[in-house]
């Protein structure tokens, strides 16, 4: 068997990622402390319950599994979070990371597969951002992510420890066999609660802000479809194991969608009225973020078949009338 430890396997991308490893040929192996994930998301390979931070744990995983690479998707991720608790992410997510790193080399496991953000590259508002953009992270989310990237750099130095680093923005979608798909609680993504408000789990979708210098005047964001992101994991850990080098890569459309785009497409897609109201701004928000994915497309090989927008919000929107985890 030719393992992959994923840390994070229970969550909403990582879940997606140990189908596609399963139907690529490896077999994931899920470690996940369960506070964002679900164990009835674990479907496609053996799953362990650890902390990150637990490197007495990680040590027992890597020596019972052997794994020949880590995709690495564990993390605390809301923006908002990491401004009120940023203690809470640089422990999490970079000193967790640190533990993880450590462990792998001490196993001989020197591939290492990164899903970092887009976040790091701050608030560069109406441009197309690529690899070499600079970075420039605004909250300690993005600023957590960039330190685990600087510390794969230090450690490929020191130890030989090769890496593929993606940066993206919104990911949207779900498996199109609905086995997994995207359930969190609380939920704060625009498609999701778009189809809560659809189906009167919720009173209305809030747009916040209708003002900006946009066509429609609402925020513009990229989104990937989760099965075209997972994709490029693997290609991306097929490009270690073919002993290509170290790469960073963005993952996106560069173009995006507009709030009222994605409201009128979900319209469309579910011939259901979106009840709607308008509020002010969120402080921090740009007008438009989006990633190109050129350096993706020509090296990798890598498309994102599934990233239009009706696609994405049917493959949502079938999990999201009968899909859910129990703890």
């Amino acid at each position: 068997m030719t393992n992959i430890l994923v840390t994070g396997g229970a969550g909403y991308i990582g879940s997606h990622a140990c189908k596609a490893l399963k139907v690529a040929g490896y077999t994931p192996v899920t470690y996940d402390n369960l506070c964002t994930g679900w164990q009835d998301a674990v479907k496609f390979g053996p799953f362990e319950e650890g902390d990150l931070t637990d490197r007495a744990r990680l040590d027992q995983i890597f020596a019972a599994y052997q794994p020949v690479a880590v995709m690495h998707f564990a993390a605390l991720s809301q923006v908002g979070e990491s401004m009120r608790e940023p203690g809470l992410y640089w422990h999490n997510n970079v000193a967790g990371s640190l533990s993880l790193l450590q462990a792998a080399v001490q196993a001989g496991c020197k591939n290492f597969v990164f899903s970092s953000t887009c976040a790091t590259y701050g608030d560069q508002d109406n441009v197309i951002l690529d690899e070499t953009s600079a970075q420039h992270p605004i909250n300690a989310y993005g600023a957590s992510k960039r330190a685990i990237e600087d510390m794969l750099r230090d450690f490929e130095v020191a130890f030989g420890l090769r890496h593929v680093i993606f940066r993206y923005f919104n990911v949207a979608g779900c498996d199109p066999a609905g086995e997994v798909g995207e359930f969190h609680q609380p939920e704060t993504h625009l498609i999701p609660l778009m189809l809560d408000a659809i189906e009167g789990k919720r009173d209305a979708l809030t747009i916040f802000g209708t003002d900006y210098d946009t066509p429609d005047g609402t925020c513009i964001r990229d989104y990937v479809h989760v099965c075209d992101l997972v994709d490029a994991h693997i290609l991306g850990l097929k490009w270690l194991e073919e002993n290509r080098g170290s790469r960073v890569f963005n993952l996106g459309t560069g173009t995006g969608f507009s709030v009222r785009e994605v409201i009128d497409q979900s319209a469309a897609v579910t011939n259901r009225p979106v009840p709607v109201v308008e509020g002010p701004r969120r402080p921090g928000d740009s007008a438009k973020l989006v990633s190109g994915s050129d350096r993706a497309e020509a090296e990798l090989g890598w498309r994102p078949v599934r990233s239009t927008l009706g696609q994405m919000i049917a493959d949502a929107w079938r999990w999201h009338q009968t899909g859910h985890y129990d703890k």
